[in-house]
């Protein structure tokens, strides 16, 4: 027993209790007192000796580790843009990340051009006219490459020479059918709005006006640079993934975005959607004119939907409404505003919009749209499984759909937007670096025999020896030029809520906490397993006559049924990092305790980074945990955690003034022994 253990125990004399906590024990089960009278033998023994029966007794009924998941039973661990929070999103923090969460670059597609630029009718035929006037003339805009492109290629001034000529194909384009009014904009020295850290754009395309002040404007962002060199993953590829990524996180009805690369007078077009980036051969503009006229007009002359726009989303008189058939009846369901937007490019890409059905402004619907793998159990299905079990404190069912084009054709990947180009002859590049043990390209294969009786890292309350600690083997690299499909679904629930750090009072927030812990455990019972608590996942509601006040749970995406013998076919796992167990950071199969000591570094979290209700206090020392590897992370958490004097003083230092008075209760989930190792 350790000094501290013993002054501990001083401090807190068992004196004539044990007869008390017997009877108390008891009194609510169906248990005999009388089995409780082997302890009366230790009734004038020691305290130090009763404490040591106590933990004895404890970790000789413990079973033995659950080992490192094999293939077929867990899912993996991967990373991207979406698992960030509190952020103050700077690029030497973000870049490796955003490489992360690209992952494998497919170019050189061949046919690319046809499939996702081409099935505009007139297209090709008003390319080849446009291209022959520019042609025509005594002082041609195109003679064995284009007359007014600088040698010297520097920015700005092919930035000024692509502007230009962009609005005089625009002008001829009108005489072939009305083109929508949109114009390429080049102010690559001015940063946009709506993004956490300074970023600017070098060029784009937008919808009409002059001047671009906002993200939310782009309809396709470009990267210009000098040396046709700089076509590459870490340069032109990367800067350009950037650019997506803020249009997307901008555009909430935004399913994927097309864009361009110039370095030199080399071109390339890309298509960034769910699943990652795909990009055309590169081709040179002054040897193939022809071409770069057309994919500008392709640009100019693209509809909504063949931009990326969600079209069951309608847009009329100044409102968003979406149309589903509920029950056998049609119901019209108005967005009132976006709720949430996952600000990632690859992924599930979670949004969330407050909405309600069409004349009854009172009741509050959150629409769900996300990305998920075919291979996953549908969530809308889960959550209608779990609103007629009647669980508590868990959001609730109202509607799931997935979503289909104008066409009838389902929303995915691979048929809905790529067009079923094939990509299986493309180069592939990897971003993601190569430091990372676990990624979405790598399986870990469990050792076959694991032994020992220590428990694993959420369940012990001491530190298991690296030694003693389960193990993976040698990684089995997928085949990476598999491409993953995702589907776009959709599902309503009834129950609106705010992030459990907007609680109005200290009072509150533990209440909330306390409620979704209730939650977790009825789902538990209803046989599934979370597997996400985050701190966007823990909701508050307003609402005193909920059934589900004070607080719920949502997001079922990575939930499994209890006891599930096989992994969900998804090939990656993605979660908010900053929550994740020390335990499945480490390779661990998913357990109800790792759950559970996701709330205690939910709670940790908010009382750091928030000094009031929803006050966030910007960047902290712990902004680090949104971008360390898995082993990194693993390790700083214990460093928190291991000793109970150093972990209340960084609660004492780090603790905002507004959550101060909760230093004394962290200790107290210390105790309960998930997050000891």
């Amino acid at each position: 027993m350790t000094q501290s253990q013993s002054e501990l125990i001083q401090a807190h004399p068992i004196g004539d209790r044990l007869s008390a906590f017997r009877d108390s024990f008891c009194s609510n089960r169906e248990w005999n007192p009388d089995a409780f009278n082997q302890i009366e033998v230790l009734t004038n023994k020691p305290d130090e000796e009763i404490w040591d029966q106590v933990y004895y007794a404890v970790t000789e009924s413990t079973p033995p580790p659950r080992p490192i998941a094999s293939s077929n039973k867990q899912t993996p661990s991967s990373r991207n843009m979406g698992g960030i929070v509190n952020s103050s999103e700077y690029r030497k923090e973000t870049d490796d990340l955003l490489k992360d969460d690209l992952g494998n670059m497919y170019v050189d597609i061949p046919d690319f051009h046809e499939t996702i630029l081409g099935g505009i009718q007139g297209l090709e035929e008003t390319s080849e006219d446009i291209f022959q006037k520019c042609c025509e003339g005594p002082d041609p805009l195109f003679r064995q490459g284009w007359t007014g492109w600088p040698p010297s290629a520097e920015e700005n001034a092919v930035a000024s020479w692509f502007t230009d000529l962009t609005q005089q194909i625009a002008q001829w384009a009108q005489d072939y059918r009305p083109t929508p009014l949109r114009r390429l904009v080049a102010e690559p020295n001015k940063p946009l709005q709506g993004s956490t850290a300074k970023r600017k754009l070098d060029v784009g395309i937008v919808s009409h006006p002059d001047v671009i002040t906002h993200w939310s404007q782009i309809l396709i962002p470009g990267e210009l640079k000098k040396n046709p060199n700089q076509d590459n993953p870490k340069l032109a590829w990367c800067d350009i993934g950037r650019y997506v990524r803020e249009v997307l996180r901008k555009q909430d009805t935004r399913r994927f975005v097309l864009a361009f690369t110039l370095c030199g007078p080399l071109m390339r077009v890309w298509e960034f959607d769910r699943s990652g980036p795909i990009a055309s051969t590169r081709f040179d503009i002054n040897q193939d004119g022809l071409r770069f006229v057309s994919t500008i007009l392709r640009f100019l002359w693209a509809n909504e939907e063949e931009l990326g726009f969600d079209p069951p989303i309608i847009r009329s008189d100044g409102q968003q409404y979406i149309e589903i058939q509920r029950n056998g009846v049609s119901e019209r369901i108005v967005i009132d505003g976006v709720a949430r937007r996952t600000p990632c490019i690859v992924g599930r890409a979670t949004t969330c919009w407050k909405a309600h059905p069409e004349g009854e402004p009172s009741t509050t619907l959150v629409i769900k749209d996300s990305w998920q793998y075919p291979e996953r159990n549908e969530e809308g299905e889960l959550f209608c499984e779990v609103t007629e079990k009647d669980v508590c404190h868990v959001a609730r069912y109202y509607y799931h759909e997935t979503i289909h084009l104008q066409d009838g054709t389902v929303d995915d990947v691979q048929s809905g937007i790529r067009k079923g180009l094939n990509i299986t002859k493309a180069s592939i590049h990897r971003l993601q670096r190569p430091d990372l043990a676990q990624g979405s390209d790598t399986l870990s294969v469990s050792q076959s025999s694991i032994t020992g009786q220590k428990r694993t890292s959420s369940q012990s309350g001491a530190a298991i020896p690296p030694g003693k600690r389960s193990r993976s083997g040698s990684p089995i690299k997928r085949d990476v030029s598999t491409p993953s499909n995702r589907v776009h679904r959709r599902i309503i629930l009834r129950d609106y809520g705010e992030p459990i750090y907007a609680a109005r009072s200290r009072v509150a927030l533990l209440a909330a906490l306390e409620a979704c812990i209730q939650g977790h455990e009825s789902l538990y019972k209803a046989s599934f397993l979370h597997r996400d608590i985050s701190i966007n996942n823990l909701m508050i509601t307003k609402d005193e006559h909920s059934p589900l006040h004070p607080a719920f749970l949502i997001d079922l995406d990575l939930a499994i049924a209890k006891g599930r013998e096989e992994s969900s076919g998804a090939r990656g796992k993605t979660g908010t990092r900053a929550f994740m167990a020390i335990g499945i950071l480490l390779g661990e199969q998913h357990s109800f305790m790792h759950d559970l000591e996701s709330f205690f570094w939910v709670l940790l979290w908010i009382c750091i980074h928030y000094n009031g209700p929803g006050k966030d206090i910007g960047k902290t020392w712990f902004e680090k945990w949104n971008y360390e590897d898995d082993r990194s992370l693993a390790s700083s958490k214990k460093g928190e955690i291991v000793d109970e004097a150093d972990f209340m003083e960084t609660a004492e230092k780090n603790f905002t003034a507004y959550y101060q008075s909760l230093v004394p209760i962290l200790p107290t989930d210390l105790d309960l022994g998930f997050v000891q190792y």
